[in-house]
């Protein structure tokens, strides 16, 4: 299977595609002035403390105050099985990381239990645990590699050691590689804690990787062939940054001169703007429809212009199978997070559901988010879950649209014609006046003037006036203002 990865970076953005066999599978947006926070470490101070809710609201210098529920709180705080008076008060000072990016109307999430990663391994200063990447599979690997840390904290004459997690890019790496790491790590934190000294509250102690470099931090992998970057600066800097911490990866680097638009050249810029639809098209004919909501993400799955050759169920199994794949690939592409129902369509036979049910975890494998599929409820439908820790690629790129503030539908002019005879009714009956003036969106107008200018006429009788109208071009379908004469 051949993978590419495509940067494009500007001072204002930087964007990045991950390409399997020509297919784009995920991108990653990060604006210079709006860049995430996720693994930021900020010496914050608690300004509320919740009891019912067992979490207390943090001042790290945001907007709005970020959020940390008591079992986040590591035991350098206290005993997180107390409640979280015992483990926190107001107006002290705490050293939290971000978990969670702020999102929507909701405040970032934190955690006292820092982490700090790197190319094999994540230092987890305040634990003294030793964990391996659960996709590092073979236990003759795992053994191996927890032996190679022990040896390389042994050589380096630690103390305060801490604990370490060996991340999936870690299985087949020498004790060198490890090493290596395992330095930069402890004189990162040697940094960070000086920092911690010193520093007020409502600050920064550190800030995450850009996009770039978290990209080949955390996404490249043995099957990556190669790593294409727009811009001659930064291919330079990323160069240097390979250079010191993942000089196996320097032959995979290449800087793209083109006139053309790396994105245009891959036709990325294309699969975003799809991306950001309601409905895909699978090859079959059928088709996915993807609601986003505040509390879930709904996938309805159709069969659409798709008749199959055999039967209706194997009609059915065919686009079921088909979209299980194509949904794998939708939660990565749109960074879907959170809860997740999907409504394949009914199966009868049981080995068909197992067999759709395995396409789908064998698709999530290959995805860098955690996932986990609950089952099949009663009804059918099949629950699962994705970790969120950063905005979805449509909350980065949209907002709610103005006329109909997200609900995706507009009363019809029909309705809005109604809207203006009831108001006209009531300020006939509130003021005297010499007659009215309908301001209104130009199909509203029309249809005054045509279906409704029978209706319009009896009202004029009713209540003795005259109602002139006006069209207003900046007015959207549903706004409307009735002015008195």
């Amino acid at each position: 299977m051949s993978e590419e990865i495509l940067m494009n970076i500007t001072p204002m953005e930087s964007r990045v595609a991950v390409v399997e066999n020509g297919v784009l599978q995920e991108v990653h947006v990060e604006r210079t002035q709006r860049r995430g926070i996720v693994g930021n470490i900020y010496k914050g101070k608690v300004v509320r403390v919740l009891p019912g809710m067992q979490a207390a609201f943090v001042d790290i210098g945001l907007d709005r105050a970020a959020f940390i529920h008591a079992s986040e709180i590591s035991s350098r705080e206290g005993n997180a099985v107390e409640p979280i008076n015992a483990l926190v008060h107001e107006g002290q000072s705490l050293v939290v990381q971000v978990t969670k990016d702020p999102i929507g109307t909701k405040g970032a999430r934190l955690t006292t239990q820092l982490s700090i990663p790197s190319r094999y391994l994540v230092y987890m200063p305040r634990t003294s645990h030793v964990g391996i990447s659960l996709r590092i599979e073979d236990e003759a690997e795992r053994e191996r590699l927890k032996q190679v840390v022990a040896e390389c904290v042994a050589a380096e004459g630690i103390q305060e050691v801490g604990g370490f997690i060996l991340r999936t890019a870690a299985e087949g790496a020498g004790r060198e590689e490890i090493l290596m790491d395992i330095r930069y790590l402890r004189r990162l934190w040697e940094q960070i804690a000086s920092q911690i000294k010193t520093v007020e509250a409502a600050t920064v102690i550190y800030e995450d990787l850009s996009l770039a470099m978290r990209t080949l931090r955390d996404l490249v992998n043995p099957r990556i062939e190669k790593i294409r970057i727009d811009s001659r600066e930064n291919f330079q800097k990323v160069t240097q940054f390979v250079g010191e911490l993942m000089p196996e990866l320097g032959d995979r680097l290449e800087h793209y001169p083109g006139e053309r638009p790396i994105f245009d050249l891959y036709g990325v810029e294309d699969e975003i703007q799809k991306a950001l639809e309601r409905k895909v098209m699978l090859k079959s004919g059928g088709y996915l429809i993807i609601d986003p909501a505040e509390a879930m993400t709904t996938i309805d799955v159709n069969t659409g212009a798709f008749v199959g050759h055999r039967t209706l169920e194997e009609t059915i199994f065919k686009t079921n199978l088909e979209s299980a794949t194509a949904i794998a690939r939708q939660l990565r592409l749109r960074n879907l997070g959170g809860i997740i129902i999907i409504d394949f369509i009914d199966m009868e036979d049981e080995e068909h559901r197992r067999q759709v049910l395995r396409t789908l975890e064998k698709q999530l494998e290959r995805d860098h988010a955690k996932t986990n599929i609950i089952g099949i409820t009663e009804l059918g439908l099949v629950q699962m879950t994705r970790k969120r820790t950063r905005e979805s690629l449509e909350q980065v790129l949209c907002e709610p649209c103005m006329c109909c503030k997200g609900r995706g539908k507009l009363k019809t002019p029909e309705t809005v014609c109604y809207e203006i005879f009831r108001e006209i009714l009531r300020e006939a009956r509130a003021y005297q006046a010499e007659g009215y003036r309908v301001l209104a969106n130009q199909k509203v107008i029309d249809r005054l003037l045509d279906e409704e200018s029978g209706n319009v006429a009896d009202l004029e009788a009713f209540i003795g006036r005259s109602i002139k109208f006006q069209v207003e071009s900046m007015y959207s379908q549903e706004q409307y203002d009735v002015v008195l004469l």
